[in-house]
């Protein structure tokens, strides 16, 4: 049976970003991305730093692992990354959920579309701004915007900076009936960063008074990231 790249299993915690933010979840971490983000909070799923930590599961061993970590206190995973979408193998696990009646949430930048997506019940495309130093191929992410099923769907751009913030823009009004959502960027990745929330609280309001003042921005979502502000950079919460 197909295998999939594993770096954590976690939870139940809470989803800390966009449409599901607040929900009740557990982590499914797979590790490999086709990425390289400047700003990447998970850089260790394709750094080669956890290379030794990563296991080849099964579906079946994965939610065994689920059931033994967060018992019967879920009904909902993220499968989270790195980009899951790199992994044909996920439609499997991706059955089983659905046989077992767990909501599943996933995102990825929109680069790579696998036939399991369109069974995620929450599925995020979230194009990487400039200030991450990709740059995004349009094209490709219309061909996996189109073969995606719109009522699951909807798009997120960190933001960071102005230009970010015109990427954003861009982005919107090119799929104007794809719901929306904006996220203040976490540009303090250390460990142990002195007054995080406080840091990170003034950025969301700086967000949120840039969208305040854009007429053409009305029919938007500002988000925090939720569990930067509770964990700061924590992992496996």
């Amino acid at each position: 049976m197909t295998k999939i790249p594993v770096l954590e299993i976690f939870g139940p915690t809470i989803q800390g970003e966009g449409r599901v933010i607040g929900r009740k979840t557990m982590f499914v971490r797979t590790a490999g991305c086709d990425y390289r983000c400047s700003w990447c909070d998970s850089a260790f799923t394709w750094n080669g730093s956890a290379k030794e930590e990563i296991r080849l599961l099964t579906a079946k061993e994965i939610y065994k692992e689920l059931r033994q970590v967060g018992g019967d206190n879920f009904d909902h995973v993220t499968i989270s990354g790195g980009n899951p979408a790199l992994i044909k193998g996920i439609q499997n696990l991706v059955n089983l959920f659905e046989e077992k009646d767990i909501y599943t949430a996933l995102e990825t930048q929109g680069s790579k579309f696998q036939p399991w997506m369109t069974q995620i019940n929450d599925l995020t495309i979230s194009p990487k701004p400039p200030s991450s130093n990709m740059i995004p191929d349009l094209d490709i992410l219309d061909s996996v915007i189109e073969k995606c099923v719109h009522e699951t769907l909807n798009l997120k751009v960190v933001v960071f900076n102005e230009e970010d913030y015109k990427f954003a823009k861009v982005i919107h009004h090119r799929y104007p009936s794809i719901p929306f959502y904006l996220q203040v960027g976490n540009p303090y990745l250390d460990d142990d960063v002195e007054h995080h929330t406080d840091k990170l609280l003034s950025k969301y309001e700086e967000l949120v008074h840039r969208v305040i003042k854009s007429s053409d921005m009305n029919h938007v979502y500002v988000l925090p990231q939720l569990h930067t502000l509770l964990w700061s950079n924590k992992k496996g919460v």
